[in-house]
């Protein structure tokens, strides 16, 4: 069965356009990924600053090929630069664990976010509309 990762990113209200941006900018990277099922960046809408960076994935082997893919880096390299003519970080950066703000989190003049955490789930149960 899938797997779901959800990467969380506390966004103040002030960077969330940096934010948004940088995803906007790597669209298309991830779903030419082996194993890919599907992605959405989740807005806050009231209660919390929290992005919500969900991905999802046909096993837990298809997601580590991606983290080590060309293709991630790249990804990750060109959210870093920006139009403020930022540098790129490295390439894992703003996963959790890797101690260092991500490229999807860097914002012009310093990170958009604040913190981040991954969470990983298992699908256990999935329901689609039914077609009329």
């Amino acid at each position: 069965m899938s797997v779901v990762k959800i990467n969380v990113l506390t966004v103040p209200p002030e960077t969330r356009a940096a934010l948004e941006r940088r995803f906007a900018g790597r669209a298309g990277m991830v779903e030419a990924a082996d194993g890919f099922e599907w992605f959405e960046l989740l807005r806050p809408v009231e209660g919390t600053d929290a992005y919500l960076v969900y991905t999802r994935w046909r096993s837990e082997e298809d997601f580590g090929k991606w983290q080590a893919s060309n293709a991630f880096q790249a990804g990750h390299a060109a959210a870093a630069t920006d139009a403020a003519g930022e540098s790129p970080a490295a390439p894992a950066a703003g996963h959790p664990g890797s101690g260092r703000p991500g490229p999807e989190a860097a914002g012009p003049g310093g990170p958009a976010a604040t913190g981040a955490q991954l969470w990983s789930f298992e699908v256990v149960q999935a329901a689609a509309p039914r077609n009329a």
